[in-house]
């Protein structure tokens, strides 16, 4: 251990160079998403660690003495999962560093040292690969979640259509997690304007079967307890031939048309809308 070490320590500089050379093989540039600057300063900084934590002469990644280590590969892994770097050139900044230890590492002459030496980096550097690649799963997986949320909101506006009277549009599938986020849109819409009367319209919906009208109805309820009466229009023929062939009630007055359900909504809440004499 005391060799691998001393070999690190000695040979980093000249490791460092054949590791930016054999990431300009793989083109690990070629985006533009990071700099040989930037690399070679990580790099760098991760062969001292290493070299740092073999001191103590405890290999094991998982020791304390390889905290700074497994920190420094976490941070580069997050933020290539951010930059959009593919798994491979993310877990290919970590085990590109192989080749040139190893050159290094041939000048040993005993060959039991040379051995341990190998076996030692080799699992220290499939280790860190291995945590670099979870640590990059987990952060897409969180960035794909948020944007889904994002999305989600951005696809379920409520819309003042006059004093008292909100619609939902709604475009795409319903389920179980984006029911909640349209559920909480309304419900807070209809505090905020007072609103007596909700229209959801589905003409975006692709189509309804008993699980989306089982989510309609959760959105419905949800909203009659919050004082407001609902409406859903946008249902079109295909999707009523559907609802009937599978028996779905949705126990709500529905409409064709917006337009139909907006005119509705206002007849119940004492308006009307009359054509001007110019």
């Amino acid at each position: 251990m005391t060799e691998l070490h001393e070999s690190l320590v000695k040979d980093q500089s000249a490791v460092i160079t054949d590791w930016i050379s054999g990431l300009k093989e793989i083109d690990a540039f070629a985006a533009g998403r990071t700099t040989e600057s930037e690399a070679r300063t990580q790099g760098s900084e991760l062969l001292a660690e290493i070299a740092k934590a073999l001191r103590s002469g405890d290999s094991d990644t998982q020791a304390e003495n390889f905290s700074r280590v497994r920190e420094l590969v976490r941070d580069m892994s997050q933020t290539r999962a951010v930059q959009g770097f593919s798994p491979g050139e993310t877990v290919a900044f970590i085990f590109s560093f192989k080749r040139p230890i190893f050159d290094r590492l041939k000048r040993m002459k005993d060959a039991d040292k040379l051995a341990l030496a190998v076996e030692t980096i080799t699992t220290i550097v499939d280790e860190l690969g291995i945590y670099s690649m979870e640590v990059f799963q987990k952060t897409r997986e969180e960035i794909i979640l948020r944007q889904q949320q994002e999305i989600a909101e951005l696809s379920t506006p409520v819309v003042k259509l006059w004093n008292g009277i909100v619609a939902l549009p709604l475009i795409g599938t319903l389920d179980s997690a984006r029911t909640q986020v349209v559920m909480e849109n309304l419900l807070e819409s209809i505090v905020e304007q007072s609103a007596e009367i909700a229209i959801i319209d589905i003409t975006g919906v692709p189509t309804v079967d008993t699980l989306v009208a089982q989510h309609l109805l959760k959105t419905v309820a949800a909203a009659r307890l919050m004082g407001a009466d609902c409406l859903i229009s946008g249902i079109r023929p295909q999707i009523a031939q559907t609802m009937v062939h599978l028996g779905v009630e949705l126990n709500v007055v529905s409409k064709a048309s917006l337009a139909d359900a907006f005119a509705l909504a206002l007849q119940r809440t004492g308006r009307t809308v009359v054509k001007m004499k110019i």
